[in-house]
């Protein structure tokens, strides 16, 4: 049986990767890119790009997915950067529509760049169930948009 992206991002999370991780890494592959490149580039943009609770890193991560699929890479290309930019409000639309923020500390109801909001964030297992659907849905809008 062939996992669809969505459960293929969220196998990944559950082995404790961060959110943008996973869903960089569930689609990298698919551009030539391979597992441990793709996490590591994508490793300071969990936790709202590195707890600083700004933007969702499913959604960073996302948007790393776009930019490999779309993504300009000579000067001259500005039709790629316009593609890149489109797919990417396409993205967020949706994503907005299912969750109602993209903002890493209103998706999960914690400030993660203070260390005892981080711990209690944690103690209540938020990124196992809050992030996990996240991480799920990233996938869900990159697998029907791509």
């Amino acid at each position: 049986m062939t996992l669809t992206r969505a459960e293929d991002t969220a196998a990944i999370f559950k082995s404790g990767f961060s959110c943008s991780q996973v869903v960089c890494c569930a689609f990298s592959g698919d551009f030539g890119i391979d597992r441990n490149t793709a996490l590591k580039l994508s490793c300071g943009l969990g936790g709202g790009m590195g707890h600083t609770g700004n933007t969702c890193g499913a959604v960073t991560g996302a948007f790393m997915v776009i930019g490999m699929k779309y993504g300009r890479a000579s000067f001259e290309d500005l039709a790629a950067k316009d593609k890149t930019y489109e797919v990417v409000n396409r993205f967020m639309t949706e994503f907005l529509r299912r969750n109602h923020s993209v903002n890493c500390t209103e998706l999960v109801g914690y400030n993660l760049s203070d260390p005892k909001a981080l711990a209690e964030a944690r103690e209540h297992k938020v990124f196992h169930t809050k992030c996990a659907q996240f991480v799920h849905d990233a996938g869900d809008i990159l697998e029907k948009i791509l």
